[in-house]
C-alpha cells in the first residue's frame, strides 16, 4: 500500500471508529491527521468542547479514552505515536457546522480549482454565510463568492491579532 493510501486509510478509518468515543467524552473530533514526521508516524487528534477552551486534561481524557480502542481495533499496521490537542486558533473548518459556528469571522479557504468571476483558487475574508451546499465569503476589494462545500480543498480560521 502506498503512503498516500495508508494515510488516507488510517485517517478515514480512525475518524468513523473514534468520533462517537470522542464525543462520549463530551467533547468533539474537529479533526485528525496521519502524518510522516521526522521521528515515525504520528497520529493527531484535534478535539473541541463547547466553549471552547480544551485543556490538558481533556486532552489527557481523550487520550485514554481512544488507546485501547485504537490498539483493539489495530487501525495502524506499524508503530505510531498519539498526540491529542486543541485546534488552536487556525482552527480547521471542514464540516457545516464548522462554518456555522464561526460565521461572521475572517476564514481562509483554498479551493481544489478556479472559482467565481473573476477565477480563483484562494480566498481570504468574512465568511457571510453557510447553505446546505456550501459558504459565502466577502473578501475585500473583490466582492462575495460562493463556494461549494465539494470544491473546498483546505478552511481555516484566520485569527486576527
Amino acid at each position: 500500500m502506498s503512503e498516500k493510501n495508508l494515510k488516507q486509510t488510517v485517517e478515514e478509518r480512525a475518524s468513523a471508529v473514534l468520533d462517537p468515543i470522542v464525543a462520549g467524552e463530551g467533547l468533539e473530533l474537529v479533526d485528525l491527521e496521519f502524518v510522516r514526521e521526522r521521528e515515525g508516524w504520528v497520529l493527531r487528534l484535534f478535539i473541541d468542547k463547547p466553549g471552547g477552551r480544551v485543556g490538558l486534561d481533556e486532552c489527557s481524557q481523550v487520550s485514554r479514552a481512544v488507546d485501547p480502542v485504537l490498539d483493539v481495533e489495530d487501525i495502524i499496521p506499524h508503530e505510531y505515536s498519539l498526540e491529542v490537542s486543541s485546534p488552536g486558533v487556525d482552527r480547521p473548518l471542514k464540516k457545516p457546522a464548522h462554518f456555522a459556528k464561526v460565521q461572521g469571522q475572517k476564514v481562509k479557504v483554498k479551493t481544489f480549482g478556479p472559482v467565481g468571476e473573476p477565477p480563483r483558487k484562494n480566498f481570504t475574508g468574512t465568511l457571510t454565510g453557510v447553505a446546505g451546499d456550501g459558504i459565502s465569503v466577502e473578501v475585500e476589494g473583490a466582492g462575495t463568492f460562493h463556494i461549494h462545500f465539494k470544491d473546498i480543498a483546505k478552511a481555516n480560521l484566520e485569527f486576527e491579532f
